[in-house]
């Protein structure tokens, strides 16, 4: 009898995994924090397609996998032939007869999800124009090494809301605690975002004023105020003023 083939593993975003996967990542990567240099990855291989430029995503990627024993590639379109016309879906299989693992920093979230179905290896979302959920597990592994649990927490977003926010949503629901999002009105997050959010009964509260969302905050995140792509221009600065992270917000939490 033939063995069972199980379905690849993708990392693609918060709300397509389950609480309990999502808490053994953490609860991992916490054992793995504390023995830095172990085999656990040794002989494996990443293939990293960076089509938005990175400093962080990048080093972070390529350090971990080289302390758990694996190797890095990393690439930009116009070292592939993706970046001649070769689709997601040829790069894909190709990569997957070399590689164990896909990691891709992108722009539409389309591409990802093109990639993970034509890929025969396990794909891992490093950031897109919609979500950026790798960032968030390294959040909430710092809430939880600060606080012992993100559970019943209350954390605020105070800014733009961005891909980071959208992944906040979903992180909210998945470890239990409370996000209150300070945005413009100009800047919310997509609304089938929230209505997800509702739908799973998330506890997601809404506020025009970053002082009001920030009292008796456990935690305080914020972002950028002009993401890769956004416009730069004095419009979206003046929006985005009243929801600064500064000592005189930070001192209300």
């Amino acid at each position: 009898m033939p063995d069972t083939i199980l379905p690849i593993r993708h990392f693609l975003d918060l709300d397509l995994l389950e609480k309990q996967d999502l808490h053994a990542i953490i609860n991992k990567a916490i054992e793995l924090k504390n023995n830095k240099f172990n085999t656990l990855l040794k002989n494996k291989s990443l293939a990293c397609i960076f089509e938005k430029p990175s400093t962080r995503t990048r080093v972070s990627f390529e350090v971990g996998m080289q302390q758990l024993g694996g190797h890095v590639f990393n690439m930009s379109p116009v070292d592939m032939q993706l970046g001649r016309g070769e689709t997601i879906a040829d790069t894909a299989k190709v990569l997957s007869r070399y590689v164990d693992m896909i990691m891709i920093r992108t722009t539409a979230e389309e591409k990802l999800h093109e990639l993970a179905e034509n890929a025969s290896v396990p794909v891992i979302n490093g950031l897109t124009d919609r979500t950026h959920p790798c960032q968030l597990m390294a959040d909430i592994m710092t809430i939880i090494e600060r606080f012992g649990t993100a559970k019943d927490k209350i954390i605020t977003w105070s800014g733009d809301g961005n891909n980071m926010a959208t992944s906040w949503i979903h992180a909210a629901s998945q470890f239990d605690f409370c996000l209150r999002l300070a945005c413009p009105n100009e800047l919310m997050p997509p609304q089938d975002v929230l209505d997800w959010a509702k739908k799973q009964q998330a506890n997601i509260e809404i506020y025009d004023d970053a002082s009001k969302a920030t009292k008796g905050a456990d935690c305080v995140v914020t972002d950028t105020w002009v993401s890769m792509g956004d416009d730069a221009g004095e419009s979206r600065h003046n929006l985005l003023r009243p929801f600064h992270v500064d000592e005189r917000l930070m001192a209300l939490a």
